[in-house]
């Protein structure tokens, strides 16, 4: 099997966000001056997924990612744990572009490669948009599923494990070539050993530059401000009887705070 895995350099979890109020999106209103980066969560499920399919049936894993030449390092990471090779889209204005200007950029990449499954995390713990791998599907004219635990290879195509809401789970068939969104927490993840970081050194990165690709970068969607969340504090008093009170107090966590 040809299997391509997309994925993302995001910031750490545990990285202080910065805003620039002087300036437009991303770069002036984000200060990324310090900031630490790391492969996204689900892409690297993603990833694990891609290398267990590999071990099992044979074939190859390429991983492609777009952004800046930092990403170069998240690639190496891949590369390390596994992957075979990279196509690295050469792209500093990554995040002026909505998710259909990624996915563009993303389906233009792997097109010519003809893999046999596309997979990519669910979402990004930056945007966390939910969209991009979807819309790849969409512009490959390829089926697609989403929410994915798990994956079988069958003679006939896949079938996949798909997480539905409150616990429960669908199983599905879908031909090849295809693409799927991986969810977190379908395996244990591996980490990258002393001789696979070693082999990652001589593994083939394929550069190409968004301008080569020549997709359409208008963006549908445009992002007109950022801000922090406020924190603010508040109290209310209760009147009326104990049993009024308690009314009051149960419908405001309910309806209100919603934590009940």
């Amino acid at each position: 099997m040809k299997i391509i895995v997309a994925i993302k350099q995001v910031p750490e979890r545990d990285a202080q966000v910065r805003i620039n109020p002087a300036g437009k999106w991303p770069n002036a209103w984000i200060d990324e001056s310090g900031l630490q980066y790391a492969l996204n969560e689900s892409d690297a499920y993603a990833l694990e997924e891609a290398l267990q399919l590999k071990e099992k049936h044979g074939g190859e894993v390429i991983v492609v990612s777009a952004g800046p030449e930092r990403v170069g390092q998240t690639i190496r990471e891949a590369l390390a744990k596994g992957a075979d090779r990279a196509i690295h889209i050469d792209c500093d204005d990554l995040g002026s572009r909505d998710a259909l200007g990624v996915a563009r950029l993303l389906a233009a990449a792997v097109k010519p490669e003809n893999p046999d499954l596309l997979l990519t995390g669910l979402q990004s713990e930056d945007l966390g948009l939910g969209q991009t791998g979807v819309i790849v599907a969409e512009l490959l004219n390829l089926p697609h599923a989403s929410l994915i635990l798990h994956v079988e290879k069958t003679e006939t195509g896949l079938t996949v494990k798909r997480e539905l809401e409150e616990g429960w789970f669908q199983s599905i068939e879908l031909p090849t070539p295809a693409v799927l969104t991986i969810q977190s927490g379908g395996n244990k993840l591996r980490y990258a050993t002393l001789m696979g970081i070693k082999r990652a050194k001589t593994k083939e990165v394929r550069r190409i530059t968004a301008a080569e690709l020549a997709v359409d970068s208008t963006p549908v969607v445009l992002l007109e401000n950022i801000a922090l969340p406020h924190k603010q504090k508040s109290t209310q008093m209760l009147s009326g009887s104990p049993k009024e009170a308690a009314t009051a107090l149960a419908e405001k966590l309910k309806f209100e705070v919603r934590v009940l």
